[in-house]
C-alpha cells in the first residue's frame, strides 16, 4: 500500500490546516462562550443539547477509527453480516429512549454509577464507579487510541508514540477546556464532514465498478445477507441474536460515555429524539463503512491484511485534494471518541470518587479542577495503555473490540435490566454480580484470549455465545440472591417515581414507529436469497 503521504500536494495540507482552524474555533467558542464554569457545564453542557446535537454525539462517540478499519475489513472478507452490529442496535437505543432515559433523566443524575447508587446505596454507587472508570480507560481510551495510532501511523509512517501522543493532546483539550458541549459541537460537524467523505469515496468505488447491478452481481454469493447460517464459523446467526444484546444493553443503555449526551438534554423528549436519530445514523453503516470494503474486494482482490481495506480504496480512488481529508476524517472520528471518552473519564471520576469519598463539601471551583485534572491523568494513562496493547502482536481489532465488550458487558447488562424491571432486586444480589460476576466475567474472557486462546482449543463456543451464557448465570445466581435474601433494602422513594414518569409525546411515537417500520423492512430485503 502506497504511502498516502507522500501523495499529499498543497491542497491537502491546505485542507488538514483549515480543518484543524474550524475545529479549534468551534471548540474555542463552545468553551468560553458564556463563561459558566460549573460542574453541570462541564460534564452535562448545562442540559442545552437538542436532539441533533444528541444524536450526531452519540454517533461520533460510537464511530471509533475502528470501526471505519474493520468494517471495510470484515466487508471485504465476508460481505455485509457485520452490519448487524449497527442495525439490530435500534431494538436497544429503543430500550435506552422509551425506559432507561425517563428514569435517568427523572432522577436528575450526573452519572450511571450516581443513579444505581439512589437505589442501592453507597456501597454500589462505589463499585460501579470504579467498574466504569476502569471500562472507559481500558474499552474505550486504550483501545480507541491504539486503533487511532495504528491508523496515524499507517498513514503517516510515524512511530506508534508519537501519534498517539498527538492524538491525545487534541482530544483532551476540548474535554479540558469545553467539556461536553465543546465535543458535541465538535462531533455534529466531524460527523456531517465524516458522511460526506465516505459517501465520496463509496461513489467513486460504484462508479469504477460499473454501477450497482454490477457491485450487487459481483460480489460472491453470500456477501449480500444479513443472517448467516448456524454452521457459519465467524458470524453465525444464534450468536448474534442471543450474544450481541448482552453488550448492547450495556453499551447503549449503562455506558456512561453513551448516555452522557442523553443526560445533557434540554429535555426527555429530544433526548428521546436523539436516541432515534443515532438509529437513523447506523442505518449509514451500509453504505459508509461496510459497502467499502466489498467494493475493495471486488477492485482489488488478494489484499495481504483485509484490514487495509479502507485506505487502499482511498489512496487508489481519491484524486489529490482529497486525500487531505481523508486524513482530517481519521483524526476527526478518533477525536469524537477519545473526546467523549475523557469526559465520561472526568465525569464519573469527579462526582463518583473525589466529591462522595473525598471531598463532600466541594465547590464548582474545585469539582471543574478535579475533572480537568482527571482528563490530563486520562490522557497519559490511555497513552501507555496504547503502547502496551502495540506490543501484543497478531490482534484482529474489532473482534478483539467485540470481545472484550463482550466480557465486560454480562455483570452490567444483568444489574441494569434487573434493576429497571424487578423492583424486587436487591442490593446484596447487585453488589455480588457487580464484584463476584465480574471477576467470573473477565477471567473467563482472560482465559478465552490469553490461557486457553480460543483459535487452539476448541472447545471454546462462539465468543458472543460465551457472552450470552455468562449473562445467564450471572441473571440467574442474582434472581436466586434476591429471593433468598431475608431483609432486602429496598429504596421506594427510588422505584415510586416510576409510576409518575412521563409518557413518551407522539413526535417520540411517531419517530420510533417509522424506525422500527424501516428497520424490519431492511432486515427482510437482505434476507431475500
Amino acid at each position: 500500500m502506497g504511502n498516502i503521504v507522500e501523495r499529499l500536494t498543497t491542497l491537502d495540507y491546505a485542507i488538514v490546516i483549515a480543518y484543524l482552524v474550524i475545529l479549534m474555533v468551534i471548540g474555542y467558542r463552545a468553551s468560553f462562550g458564556k463563561k459558566k464554569d460549573s460542574g453541570e457545564s462541564l460534564f452535562l453542557a448545562n442540559k442545552s443539547l437538542n436532539w441533533s446535537s444528541i444524536g450526531f454525539n452519540m454517533w461520533g462517540t460510537n464511530v471509533g477509527p475502528s470501526m471505519l478499519l474493520a468494517f471495510a475489513s470484515i466487508g471485504y472478507s465476508t460481505g455485509i453480516v457485520a452490519i448487524n452490529f449497527d442495525w439490530y442496535a435500534f431494538v436497544f437505543l429503543m430500550l435506552l429512549a422509551m425506559v432507561f432515559a425517563p428514569r435517568y433523566l427523572a432522577a436528575k443524575v450526573m452519572t450511571m454509577p450516581e443513579f444505581m447508587g439512589n437505589r442501592y446505596g453507597s456501597s454500589t454507587q462505589n463499585i460501579l464507579a470504579w467498574y466504569a472508570l476502569i471500562k472507559i480507560l481500558i474499552s474505550w481510551l486504550s483501545l480507541g487510541l491504539f486503533a487511532g495510532g495504528f491508523l496515524v501511523r499507517q498513514i503517516l509512517g510515524i512511530p506508534m508514540w508519537q501519534s498517539v501522543i498527538v492524538l491525545v493532546a487534541f482530544a483532551g483539550l476540548f474535554a479540558f477546556a469545553g467539556g461536553l458541549k465543546a465535543i458535541a459541537k465538535v462531533n455534529v460537524f466531524q460527523m456531517i464532514l465524516l458522511i460526506c467523505v465516505s459517501l465520496t469515496l463509496t461513489i467513486l468505488g460504484i462508479a469504477k465498478v460499473g454501477g450497482l447491478t454490477e457491485v450487487y452481481e459481483r460480489a460472491p454469493a453470500g456477501y449480500w445477507n444479513l443472517i448467516h447460517p448456524a454452521s457459519d464459523p465467524q458470524y453465525p446467526w444464534h450468536a448474534i441474536l442471543l450474544g450481541y444484546p448482552v453488550a448492547a444493553v450495556a453499551f447503549f443503555c449503562t455506558d456512561q460515555a453513551m448516555v452522557q449526551s442523553v443526560l445533557g438534554a434540554k429535555n426527555l423528549e429530544q433526548g428521546q429524539l436523539g436516541v432515534n436519530f443515532i438509529g437513523w445514523l447506523k442505518i449509514l453503516s451500509l453504505p459508509l463503512f461496510i459497502l467499502t470494503g466489498v467494493l475493495c474486494y471486488i477492485l482489488y482482490p488478494g489484499l495481504k491484511d483485509p484490514a487495509e481495506a479502507y485506505m487502499t480504496m482511498v489512496t487508489n480512488l481519491f484524486p489529490p485534494g482529497m486525500n487531505g481529508l481523508v486524513i482530517v476524517v481519521l483524526i476527526a472520528v478518533l477525536v469524537g471518541t477519545i473526546g467523549s471518552s475523557l469526559n465520561s473519564l472526568s465525569t464519573v471520576f469527579t462526582m463518583d470518587v473525589y466529591v462522595k469519598k473525598f471531598n463532600p463539601t466541594a465547590t464548582n471551583k474545585e469539582i471543574v479542577k478535579m475533572g480537568r485534572i482527571t482528563v490530563v491523568a486520562g490522557c497519559l494513562f490511555a497513552i501507555m495503555m496504547a503502547l502496551a496493547i502495540d506490543s501484543i502482536k497478531g490482534l484482529n481489532l474489532f473482534d478483539v473490540f467485540q470481545s472484550v465488550l463482550g466480557f465486560i458487558a454480562p455483570p452490567l447488562s444483568v444489574v441494569f435490566l434487573m434493576t429497571v424491571f424487578w423492583k424486587r432486586t436487591t442490593r446484596k444480589a447487585v453488589n455480588t454480580v457487580l464484584s463476584a460476576g465480574s471477576a467470573f466475567s473477565l477471567g473467563t474472557g482472560v482465559m478465552y484470549l490469553w490461557i486457553f486462546p480460543s483459535d487452539q482449543y476448541s472447545f471454546w463456543p462462539h465468543y458472543l455465545l460465551l457472552s450470552f451464557y455468562i449473562f445467564a448465570i450471572l441473571l440467574i445466581i442474582a434472581i436466586i440472591i434476591s429471593l433468598l435474601d431475608p431483609s432486602p433494602v429496598i429504596n421506594d422513594a427510588a422505584i415510586s417515581d416510576v409510576k409518575n414518569l412521563p409518557k413518551p409525546t407522539r413526535r417520540v411515537k411517531i419517530a420510533w414507529l417509522s424506525l422500527v417500520v424501516v428497520m424490519v423492512c431492511l432486515y427482510l430485503i437482505f434476507n431475500g436469497h
